[in-house]
């Protein structure tokens, strides 16, 4: 379905490992994947390289400029490694150069190194599951992401990779969607989040907010975001709660929630605060915002 070229990926990524590694890191890699790509590598070898990666290109962060960025996205939507390490590169490199034509193959290799990875390990494999080849045949490997207690794992496979947006099934991107609440970490590094949002979800979330609001805890605004088409009778209410809240992330939700709607109820309760709807109608009020805002005061 979404098929990263492989030869600009494996070129994008060595440019930015220049700036993040040394040159006998770099001169290992090439070495490396040259031999796994020639087919001669025992799969012993391909494994103990991927697994010595950081001891020789390091852990240092990736740099990436505002045109990396835009490279990054035109090679495959959604594509954003500005939180990658020196050594997920590489791995991500590593996983590039197998001979993938025959397609079980290559998907026996890889889910042998899920089996087998280290946190680390794993971090690198499930945010490079865009970028590999025939990557519709890791929905359930992706799925088992969603289900793990490692935070940086469920970080990998969540935020900012759009293989969750692309491939999973309305259930498995619901669940992820609510467990990025659960566990706190912003929606807006859920890549597709407006694309994927659905009758269920938001009535998922209305859910856990009653939960919350029950329990005397703070619901964060962001859970609102893939409300608003789905506005009802039933989730009206929730909004309206939200415009009553002294916090003014919360009144905001509400109004681009509202902003969003079809419904003529919520449209008039937008209409009601005039001040809120002048900044939605201006572009002055985004969620992009309120995510950073709500991040900001954690």
């Amino acid at each position: 379905m979404y098929q990263a070229d492989i030869q600009q990926t494996i070129t994008f990524l060595k440019e930015l490992l220049e700036n993040s590694t040394t040159p006998q890191g770099l001169q290992w890699l090439n070495q490396k994947m040259e031999q796994i790509n020639s087919g001669n590598a025992k799969t012993s070898q391909f494994y103990l390289a991927f697994s010595a990666a950081p001891r020789f290109v390091g852990k240092a962060p990736l740099q990436l400029s505002p045109q990396d960025l835009s490279t990054a996205d035109a090679i495959r939507p959604g594509f954003n490694p500005s939180h990658w390490n020196a050594a997920q590169a590489a791995r991500t490199l590593l996983l590039l150069s197998l001979p993938h034509q025959d397609g079980q193959a290559f998907f026996r290799q890889v889910e042998t190194l899920f089996d087998t990875a280290d946190m680390g390990e794993l971090v690198a494999l499930y945010a490079a599951l865009p970028l590999l080849p025939h990557p519709e045949l890791f929905r359930l490997r992706a799925a088992e992401g969603f289900r793990t207690n490692m935070g940086d794992v469920f970080e990998a496979v969540a935020l900012d990779n759009p293989y969750p947006a692309d491939y999973m099934e309305e259930d498995a991107w619901n669940n992820m969607v609510l467990k990025t609440l659960f566990v706190g970490k912003p929606i807006f590094r859920i890549y597709g989040i407006e694309k994927r949002r659905n009758a269920k979800l938001a009535r998922i979330l209305s859910d856990y907010a009653h939960e919350r609001w029950a329990a005397g805890r703070p619901v964060s605004p962001e859970l609102w975001r893939p409300v608003g088409p789905f506005i009802d009778e039933v989730l009206l209410a929730d909004i309206r709660k939200l415009f009553d809240q002294p916090d003014e992330l919360e009144q905001e939700a509400a109004a681009l929630a509202c902003a969003q709607s079809d419904n003529s109820a919520a449209r008039e309760l937008l209409n009601s605060h005039p001040q809120l709807k002048a900044r939605v109608d201006k572009g002055e009020l985004t969620w992009r915002q309120i995510g950073d805002k709500a991040l900001a005061r954690e």
